[in-house]
C-alpha cells in the first residue's frame, strides 16, 4: 500500500479503516487536502480510487501482510466477515443500538473473536462501531448487562491499548460521541497544541460574563464533610472565577439545624482550603434569617405566598393530582396569624408552613406551590434556639444569591427541573435575577455520596469516620494516599459538561501514580523465615 493516501470529510472520518490501518501498521498518509473530500477514498500513486468505509476496510484487510487471517483464512471465514462488516452500520441507528448489542453479546457468550480464532476486520469493524458512539457504549460498558461484549472489548483494547488509544484520542471527541478529524495544516497543528494546553479546563464559557465582575458562590450545607462530588462543584467555582478575574463566596446553607453542626462547619473549612480554593469571605443562610423572615410575610401581604396547614402526606398528593390546597384562598390577616402561630412555634404553628402561590397544574412539578418555610424546634448550631421556623434551600438560595451580588450560580443538573422554580421566586420577590450555570454530578462507580447515608456509616461505627480511607470524602481519599493534584486535575478533565457520566475510580488512580512515581521510591521485600529458593 506504498504511495496511498487517505481523505476524508474532517467531520466523518472512517474510524474503522483507520483502527485497521493502525493495527497493521500500513503506510498509508491523511491527504492534506482531506477537507475537500465528500466520502472517504484511498487515493494511490497512479491515480486510481477506492471509496466508501466498507470498501476501504476490507482493502486493508486483503492487503495487511502483518495480520494472518485479517480477512479469514479461507472463503467461509472471508464471506462471514463481510457479513458482521455489513452489520456493524446498524450500532449508528439509535433505535437499534441496544438491540445490536444484544445480538453480538449473545453470539459472543462463546468465542474469543467474531469469526475463526483471530482478530479480522470483522472486529475491526464491529469494535470502532462501538467505541465511535462515545458515550453511549462507555455507559453500557461499565454495567453488566453485556458481559461478553465487553469482554471482547476490552481484550482487543487491552492487546493494542496504545494504538487504539491514540486513534481514539485523536478521532473521537471525548463523551459525545461524534468523530473528529486529525488536524494536519500548519494553522491546525498550532490549535491542537493550544488545545493540549486547555485540557482538563470546563468546554464552555460562563454566559454574558465580564471580566473582573464575576461573582460565584460556593454554597455546601454543612451536614458532613466534603466528598469528591462537592469537590467538582468548588473547584469548577474557582476555575470559572480565574479565568474571568471574579471572586467566590463560601457561604454555608445552614437551614436544616436537625443535620448540622460545627464540626461539619470547621471540617468543610478545612477542607476547601485543601483543594486550594482562593475565596473572598465566608457567610452563612442564617445571617440573613431577619431579612428571609421579612420577606415571606412582604409576599403574603402581596398574595404570592400562603399558610398552608395541611398534612404532608395529603399535600404530597395534591401536589402530584395537581389539586389547590384549601388554604390557597385565605386571607392576607388568616395567614398573618397562622404565621405568627409558626415564629412562636405553638402547637397550631407547627403544624403549619408558608407555600408560594404559582400553579397547582403546571406540568413542571416543581412549579406546584413550593414550600418556603417550616416549623423546626431544634437548636441551630450557630444561633441556639432564636428561631422555630427556618426557610428551605428553595426559597433561601435565590433569595441570597441575589443580596449577595451572585452574578453566576453553578448548579449540577439534577435541579434542572427547579431552575424555573427559582427564577420565578426572585421575579415574585421583586429581586435582581442570577444566571444559572448546570454542570454534571459526578457519580462514581460502586460509590455512595450521599451525606445521609455516609453519616449511617458513621453513626454505626462501621467506619473510623468521615477520613476513613474507604469514604469518598476529600480527607478519606488524602488519607488512602491521593494527591490533590490529581483530584484537581481528574475532576477538570470532566469539564462543566452537562453530560451525565458515572466515573471509574482507576482513571483517578492513574493520575495520581503519575504524579507520585517521580518522586515516590518503592521497595520490595522479602520475609526471611518464609522465603522460598526459586531457581
Amino acid at each position: 500500500m506504498d504511495g496511498v493516501k487517505l481523505s476524508f470529510p474532517p467531520e466523518s472520518p472512517p474510524l474503522s479503516v483507520i483502527v485497521a490501518l493502525s493495527l497493521s501498521a500500513s503506510p498509508v498518509t491523511v491527504d492534506s487536502s482531506a477537507a475537500a473530500a465528500t466520502v472517504a477514498s484511498f487515493v494511490f500513486s497512479d491515480g486510481r480510487k477506492l471509496s466508501g468505509t466498507t470498501v476501504l476496510l476490507r482493502y486493508v484487510g486483503r492487503s495487511a501482510n502483518k495480520l494472518p487471517g485479517f480477512y479469514g483464512n479461507d472463503a467461509f471465514d472471508s464471506s462471514q466477515i463481510d457479513e458482521w462488516v455489513d452489520y456493524a452500520s446498524v450500532f449508528s441507528s439509535g433505535s437499534e443500538f441496544e438491540n445490536a448489542c444484544g445480538r453480538v453479546d449473545k453470539y459472543l457468550e462463546t468465542r474469543t473473536f467474531l469469526v475463526a480464532h483471530s482478530l479480522s476486520i470483522a472486529d475491526v469493524a464491529i469494535w470502532s462501531a462501538l467505541a465511535g458512539t462515545g458515550q453511549r457504549w462507555e455507559s453500557l460498558r461499565k454495567s453488566k448487562k453485556y458481559q461478553s461484549l465487553v469482554r471482547w472489548f476490552n481484550s482487543i483494547l487491552d492487546e493494542y491499548s496504545e494504538l487504539l488509544n491514540k486513534v481514539l484520542a485523536t478521532y473521537v471527541k471525548k463523551g459525545s460521541g461524534k468523530p473528529v478529524a486529525a488536524p494536519k495544516s500548519k494553522d491546525s497543528q498550532q490549535a491542537t497544541k493550544a488545545d493540549a494546553q486547555d485540557k482538563g479546563k470546563p468546554e464552555v464559557d460562563l454566559p454574558e460574563a465580564e471580566i473582573g465582575k464575576v461573582r460565584l458562590r460556593f454554597a455546601p450545607e454543612p451536614s458532613g464533610y466534603l466528598h469528591i462530588g462537592h469537590a467538582k462543584a468548588a473547584l469548577l467555582n474557582k476555575y470559572f472565577a480565574e479565568r474571568y478575574q471574579g471572586e467566590v463566596i463560601v457561604r454555608f446553607d445552614d437551614t436544616n439545624p436537625a443535620k448540622e453542626s460545627n464540626e461539619f462547619v470547621d471540617n468543610l473549612v478545612k477542607d476547601i482550603g485543601t483543594l486550594g480554593i482562593k475565596y473572598e469571605k465566608v457567610t452563612y443562610t442564617s445571617d440573613y434569617f431577619p431579612e428571609l423572615m421579612e420577606m415571606a410575610e412582604k409576599l403574603m401581604r402581596e398574595g404570592k405566598a400562603y399558610v398552608d396547614d395541611t398534612p404532608r402526606e395529603d399535600m404530597q398528593k395534591e401536589r402530584m393530582d395537581g389539586i389547590d390546597s384549601k388554604c390557597r384562598n385565605h386571607s392576607v390577616d388568616e395567614n398573618l396569624k397562622l404565621w405568627k402561630e409558626m415564629i412562636k412555634g405553638s402547637e397550631r404553628g407547627v403544624k403549619c408552613c408558608v407555600r408560594g402561590k404559582f400553579n397547582m397544574q403546571d406540568p413542571n412539578k416543581a412549579m406546584r406551590d413550593p414550600v418556603y418555610y417550616r416549623c423546626n424546634p431544634t437548636s441551630h448550631h450557630r444561633i441556639g434556639d432564636k428561631y422555630k421556623i427556618y426557610p428551605t434551600y428553595d426559597f433561601a438560595c435565590p433569595f441570597v444569591d441575589s443580596l449577595e451580588g451572585i452574578t453566576h450560580a453553578l448548579r449540577s443538573s439534577e435541579y434542572h427541573d427547579r431552575n424555573a422554580q427559582y427564577f420565578k421566586v426572585l421575579e415574585d420577590m421583586g429581586m435582581r435575577q442570577v444566571q444559572l450555570y448546570e454542570f454534571s454530578r459526578l457519580n462514581l462507580v460502586f460509590t455512595l455520596l450521599s451525606k445521609r447515608k455516609l453519616l449511617w456509616f458513621v453513626q454505626e461505627k462501621l467506619v473510623d469516620g468521615w477520613d476513613d480511607p474507604r469514604f469518598p470524602t476529600v480527607q478519606g481519599i488524602v488519607r488512602r494516599g491521593l494527591k490533590i493534584e490529581a483530584l484537581i486535575q481528574f475532576i477538570l478533565e470532566q469539564g462543566a459538561s452537562k453530560n451525565l457520566n458515572l466515573m471509574e475510580w482507576d482513571k483517578l488512580w492513574s493520575i495520581n501514580k503519575r504524579i507520585i512515581d517521580p518522586v515516590c521510591p518503592r521497595h520490595t521485600a522479602v520475609i526471611a523465615e518464609r522465603r522460598v529458593l526459586f531457581t
